[in-house]
């Protein structure tokens, strides 16, 4: 979009999750990594993306697909080296693209150097959350996010696992753990990153005392807030730190919150003007196809970050999610959304093939991966099925991903051929190309001024709004046609006669 000299980048960027594993394989052994992903570059280019945010890259045993991490500051083997970090992060930069990457701070790997010693006992079991049962139960009644409870029994103590239990966590309490992280940030700000994501930014700290949490802790995840192992208060005096690290480093480095936080007004205190500059939009994400609550949830983000002088960053998809075409029911809702997405005044993320309209995959049993699985008994099918490696040419699998007979880090669907970007990109009316052209139009008509945002009649069943550089947006839920409400610039299915077909978005000048 145009910007002028106040205006930071990131304010209104389009930013592209890389799923490293998932994007591109260089080395043809059927898994991406960072030689392939800088292959695959100029196509993000053309796109039109402004950043790239890189998934762990970091050595892993995997327990939780590469976000159980042995080591903050290099590279996993199998996905390159620094060297190759260093290629990637300067071919984005020479094709004007910023890079992010992830920080995990919540915990480690169970292999990490720092939890082998704590299993030996001694001042460093510190650094991580050891506390003893009550008798044989364990010390509090948390669960885990991928099922069971939280604590696992090690000799006479347990230790606490908000997630796997090869994924201790860190006790932030402890100055030795607050000055590693100040070191990992360094590191990667010397090497010339954009900025971080931080992942489950609202967990790091945990309630003094460790109390239960009670019945029901994770039957309503829009009080999550209300946990006493997220939201701690002790979080915001951590990010202004970080944020001042990433201000000294200069060039307008960006922190990006993972705070699964649902009410507004909380969410907004991660992106006060001294701390984190984005936080995901996860209420956004979890809504569902329908004109009143998506326009509660636009209204009540808009009004809550206006109130810290934040943009909204909104998202439909990541690596953790269903993907939109399979969550909203078909492809053209998927295709709407995301234009009424990539119009909101705000940052945008995408998530790698939401670009390409690909579908949730049912991934086979013995391929499963996420710790859901197991940890579930066998009853939650996990993540798998949106981190299925994408399809770039081809007629039939692994569609460019990898080397012809190699086996890829999934199985894809034989029906992607027909979403391929080879294919697409010489389909004009393709999802690739209402993606490039969205994009496109951002750039040359968004301005700062379209912060300003007003709804408009929405009599026929729809959202219209309209943005304060003149551009306006249609979205039609209901099962009607309804009259297009302008000039048309873009819409997201074929339009004719003047009408707005069913599940159908359209950018507009308003007439008159």
């Amino acid at each position: 979009m145009k910007t002028t000299a106040v205006t930071p980048w990131w304010r209104h960027a389009v930013c592209y999750e890389l799923y490293v594993r998932a994007f591109a394989d260089g080395n043809h052994d059927g898994m991406g990594d960072l030689p392939g992903a800088s292959t695959r570059l100029p196509d993000l280019q053309a796109l039109g993306v402004d950043a790239v945010w890189l998934t762990p890259f970091y050595p892993s045993p995997m327990a939780d697909s590469g976000y159980d991490i042995s080591d903050f500051t290099a590279v996993a083997p199998e996905l390159g080296t620094l060297d190759d970090f260093d290629r990637f992060l300067a071919d984005a930069h020479g094709r004007g693209l910023r890079v992010l990457i992830d920080l995990v701070p919540n915990h480690t790997a169970d292999d990490h150097p720092w939890f082998q010693e704590a299993l030996q006992g001694g001042a460093g079991r510190e650094r991580y959350i050891f506390r003893p049962g009550r008798g044989d139960e364990p010390p509090n009644d948390w669960q885990s996010a991928f099922g069971g409870p939280a604590w696992t029994r090690q000799g006479d103590l347990w230790y606490l696992h908000l997630h796997a239990p090869e994924q201790p966590d860190l006790n932030w309490r402890h100055p030795e753990v607050v000055a590693e992280f100040e070191r990992v940030l360094r590191f990667w700000l010397a090497r010339g990153v954009d900025g971080f994501r931080v992942d489950v930014a609202h967990a790091l700290f945990k309630q003094e005392g460790l109390p239960d949490a009670g019945p029901g802790q994770h039957t309503d995840i829009h009080r999550n807030h209300l946990m006493p192992y997220y939201d701690q208060e002790e979080l915001h005096p951590l990010y202004r730190r970080w944020r001042q690290l990433l201000d000294e480093a200069g060039g307008e480095r960006l922190l990006v919150a993972e705070a699964a936080v649902f009410e507004p007004a909380r969410l907004a205190r991660y992106v006060r003007p001294d701390e984190m500059h984005q936080s995901f939009n996860f209420a956004f994400l979890e809504a569902p196809w329908d004109a009143q609550v998506l326009r509660q949830v636009i209204d009540e983000s808009l009004e809550a970050m206006r109130e810290v002088g934040a943009p909204v960053t909104w998202v439909l998809s990541s690596h953790d999610a269903v993907r939109p075409v399979t969550r909203f029911g078909s492809a053209a809702r998927a295709r709407a959304a995301a234009l009424l997405m990539l119009a909101l005044p705000g940052a945008v993320y995408l998530y790698q093939g939401e670009e390409l309209g690909l579908d949730q995959v049912d991934v086979p049993d013995h391929e499963l991966r996420d710790p859901l699985w197991e940890r579930s008994g066998h009853t939650k099918r996990g993540r798998d099925g949106s981190r299925v490696p994408l399809p770039w040419s081809g007629g039939e699998p692994p569609f460019g991903f990898t080397s012809a007979g190699v086996q890829p880090w999934y199985s894809q669907p034989a029906h992607w051929g027909a979403l391929s970007l080879e294919q697409q990109r010489l389909d004009p009316h393709s999802t690739w190309s209402l993606h490039r052209d969205a994009l496109r139009l951002r750039r040359e008509l968004f301005t700062p001024a379209g912060e300003e945002f007003a709804w408009l009649p929405d009599a026929d069943r729809g959202l219209v709004f309209a943005r304060g550089d003149g551009l306006v947006c249609q979205v039609n839920f209901g099962a009607d046609p309804v009259p297009l409400r302008g000039q048309l610039l873009l819409a997201s299915a074929a339009v004719g006669g003047g009408s707005l077909p069913s599940d159908t978005a359209a950018w507009v000048r308003q007439s008159g």
